[in-house]
C-alpha cells in the first residue's frame, strides 16, 4: 500500500475486542499486543493513514475490566471509524453455549459508552482536517442536501461539498467543517472564484 500511489490511505482492521483473553475466547489468532504492533507498522509505513475497525461488546464472560480494555484500545489507536456490535448468541455456535452470558441491559450500556468514545475521537480527528484540501472522488448528490455534492476522500471519509463536479470525477475540496462521520467543504476551484 505504501508503495502504490493508486491505493488510498484507509485500512479496515477489525479488532473485535481490546482484551487478549476475550480475543482468545473468540478464537482470534492475535492478541492486543500483536494488533497494536500491526497498527504501529501500518501508521509508520503509510502517511496520514485512516483506520477503521469492528468492535463487539458483551461476548460471554466479558468482565467490566475487559470491556474497559476495549475502550482503552479505541483511545490508544484513535480509530477514524468503527462498526460497533452487541454480541448475540447464534444457535449451534460454541459461544452460544458458553457460561456467563452478559445481560442485554449491560451489553446495551457498554455499547452506548463505546460508541460515545469512538464518536468523540473521530470528531476530534475529523476536526483536524478543517482547512486542508482533500482529494475527493465524487459519488453524486448529497443524501441530506440536494444542493450539495457527496464524495469520499482518499481516507474514505464522506464529504458533502458545494461544487460543479460530476460523479466519477476527482476534485480538490477545501474542508470547512467536520462532524464525527462527515466533512463539509467547497470545491477548491470555486474558493478562488
Amino acid at each position: 500500500m505504501a508503495e502504490c500511489e493508486s491505493v488510498c490511505e484507509h485500512v479496515h482492521l477489525p479488532a473485535q475486542s481490546g482484551s487478549s483473553r476475550v480475543l482468545k475466547a473468540m478464537r482470534r489468532t492475535y492478541d492486543r499486543a500483536r494488533y497494536l504492533r500491526l497498527v504501529e507498522r501500518l501508521r509508520s509505513e503509510i502517511a496520514d493513514l485512516a483506520l477503521g475497525t469492528d468492535l463487539i461488546v458483551g461476548f460471554p464472560g466479558e468482565s467490566e475490566a475487559e470491556f474497559e480494555e476495549t475502550v482503552s484500545l479505541v483511545q490508544e489507536v484513535q480509530f477514524d471509524s468503527a462498526f460497533t456490535f452487541i454480541y448475540s448468541p447464534r444457535a449451534g455456535t460454541e459461544a452460544a453455549a458458553l457460561p456467563d452470558q452478559i445481560p442485554n441491559d449491560v451489553k446495551h450500556a457498554r455499547l452506548e459508552r463505546l460508541v460515545d468514545v469512538v464518536q468523540r475521537g473521530a470528531a476530534e480527528r475529523n476536526a483536524r482536517r478543517v482547512g486542508l484540501v482533500e482529494q475527493v472522488l465524487v459519488e453524486g448528490s448529497s443524501r441530506t442536501d440536494s444542493s450539495l455534492l457527496r464524495g469520499r476522500t482518499r481516507r474514505n471519509t464522506t464529504v458533502n461539498f458545494s461544487g460543479r463536479a460530476r460523479a466519477g470525477e476527482l476534485v480538490d475540496v477545501v474542508i470547512e467543517a467536520a462532524t464525527s462521520t462527515t466533512l463539509r467543504g467547497r470545491e477548491a476551484s470555486l474558493v478562488a472564484a
